[in-house]
């Protein structure tokens, strides 16, 4: 029975109190009640974390998409997320397509040209597809998991005490109001009860009668003023504690910058990495298909020059002309340039970056020497340009006669 009757001035209490809130916020809201101000430094504090909430949930909605295009398969990966379950593997895209690569390879016969090429074409996207699968767990571990831990732990702990910060200002500002009426009260009992009636009949009795009870209630409104008072001590203290815890926890959103930036720095890596090595796998791929050409005119009687990159046109077997006046070979005789000796002139299809200081950097359009040295890989030649000497790949260049 006590813990029953508890329980109801319990309720009894907070449903007043939630009643006093709403008045005041109503009252705020209509201008007919003082507000309480916080001061600029916590402002500026506030503000900072939710626009840190704000970016970090967009930065890590788009990351997302960015590592996953598949609505479908970002909203299962969610779902055992939560259910805290592993997902199923799946094959990704670069997978699939070399898959059916190789396949189509199979198909075709290893031992023709095309299928020969599509089944290294097909390997490679295969280990495409490995690294992409290494980017998302580790893009994922490393950066989407620390911007998803501090939305959902240190944002909603922030937003909890912001909230119970302005229910602590609504209670204090409510104090202000009732000790600002308490004390009106008070000044009009004394007004009142100084004031003196003169005549004897009935209707100034009457009226001395009314306004002695007047009194009377009004003091009821002047008792009210020790205890508004304490009231008001009270909120203004348990106010300016939840300011402090509030201000506290919105300084460490510095501390989350640093600790996301080096997340950030992370994610960089990870994709530099990614980038970086199916940067290798095509470069060779490429050298793989660069040998191609010979093998491809015994099985189809016509030669085709390997392409660097996919924008690029594609040179057939038979000399063209230039607008200079010089004729262009085919790649057949850059391979026939290794098996005799002297120099020639061969003019850059594309741009080329050196992987290392053996070999020459190359600029589009441009016309360097090349030779042939013994024992070199059958896929390059060495370049001159003036002092500057080193490897340059076959499949760039076209011989000039």
């Amino acid at each position: 029975m006590n813990i029953m009757d508890f329980n109801v001035k319990k309720l009894a209490a907070d449903a007043g109190t939630f009643l006093s809130r709403a008045v005041q916020f109503t009252e705020e809201k209509l201008g007919q009640a003082e507000k309480t101000e916080l001061d600029a430094h916590l402002e500026n504090l506030l503000s900072k974390a939710e626009c840190t909430k704000v970016w970090t949930e967009k930065i890590m909605k788009q990351t997302e998409v960015l590592l996953q295009p598949n609505p479908n398969a970002r909203i299962e990966e969610f779902v055992y997320e939560k259910l805290d379950r592993k997902a199923p593997s799946r094959i990704n895209n670069p997978e699939l397509l070399g898959q059916y690569m190789i396949d189509a390879g199979t198909e075709f016969g290893p031992g023709t040209a095309y299928g020969n090429a599509l089944i290294k074409c097909g390997e490679t996207q295969k280990r495409i597809g490995t690294a992409d699968r290494e980017l998302i767990q580790t893009s994922a571990l490393n950066f989407l998991t620390p911007l998803r831990n501090f939305i959902e732990g240190d944002y909603k702990t922030i937003a909890k005490e912001r909230k119970l910060l302005q229910n602590k200002r609504l209670d204090l500002d409510a104090a202000k109001t009732r000790l600002k009426k308490a004390k009106a009260a008070e000044t009009r009992a004394s007004q009142l009860n100084s004031a003196r009636l003169e005549g004897d009949n009935n209707m100034v009795n009457f009226s001395y009668m009314l306004n002695f009870l007047h009194v009377k209630w009004l003091k009821i409104w002047a008792e009210e003023v020790t205890k508004s008072e304490q009231e008001l001590r009270i909120t203004q203290s348990e106010f300016d504690r939840q300011a402090e815890i509030t201000r506290l926890l919105l300084e460490g959103i510095s501390s989350t910058h640093a600790h996301h930036l080096r997340c950030l720095n992370d994610f960089v890596e990870a994709q530099m990495t990614y980038y970086a090595q199916c940067y290798q796998y095509m470069l060779d791929l490429q050298k793989q298909l660069g040998s191609f050409p010979s093998n491809y005119c015994n099985n189809n009687q016509t030669s085709v020059a390997p392409v660097p990159s996919a924008s690029s046109n594609v040179i057939g077997s038979s000399a063209l002309t230039s607008t200079s006046g010089l004729v262009i070979t085919s790649p057949t005789n850059l391979i026939d340039l290794k098996e005799c000796s002297g120099s020639r002139k061969a003019r850059v299809l594309y741009d080329y970056d050196a992987a290392n200081s053996s070999e020459l950097s190359l600029l589009a359009d441009e016309v360097i020497t090349v030779f042939s040295v013994v024992g070199m890989d059958s896929d390059w030649l060495m370049g001159e340009r003036g002092n500057q000497k080193g490897r340059v790949p076959i499949t760039y260049l076209e011989l000039l006669n």
